[in-house]
């Protein structure tokens, strides 16, 4: 009795079928998500150290009044800061004088007439250079200035 090449081949595929078959591991039902929260913790860390980075101007203390206008700091407005010591800032840039700093003003408003300008004042900044930054835009016919201050806590 002889055995062709075909039947062998047939025998030796049903014998390594049956082998795999028996070896095939059980199907896992859970999820492994220790490395999503390993993407999620990394993303948060990354937005903890940007977001500051991210809003514009110089750090200022500014007032507090009870009826805030919510409007978020989406960077496109141009942010005009005077200090506590009275120092006048454009953005970080440190301006010399009023009259500097509305040149710059206007120097931004004809690139990109869509922006506004944001005065942030610090509550302990003196009236006067203040008084000076407001005479110096409205000289310069800068209509749309808005004056940012933080919302005071309400009361109950």
């Amino acid at each position: 009795m002889s055995v062709s090449g075909a039947e062998r081949l047939r025998a030796l595929r049903a014998v390594m079928q049956a082998e795999t078959a028996r070896r095939r591991p059980s199907v896992k039902s859970d999820i492994n998500v220790t490395p999503l929260v390993d993407v999620v913790l990394v993303l948060l860390i990354i937005f903890m150290v940007v977001t500051p980075l991210i809003a514009s101007g110089v750090a200022v203390d500014l007032p507090r009044t009870k009826f805030h206008a919510r409007t978020p700091d989406d960077g496109r407005d141009i942010v005009v800061s005077v200090t506590a010591d009275g120092r006048l800032y454009v953005g970080t840039n440190r301006i010399h004088g009023a009259e500097e700093l509305a040149r710059r003003v206007v120097s931004e408003k004809r690139r990109f007439p869509d922006k506004a300008v944001y005065v942030k004042g610090d509550a302990q900044a003196p009236y006067g250079p203040v008084r000076q930054l407001m005479d110096a835009l409205h000289e310069a016919n800068i209509d749309d200035v808005v004056l940012a201050t933080e919302e005071a806590a309400r009361e109950r």
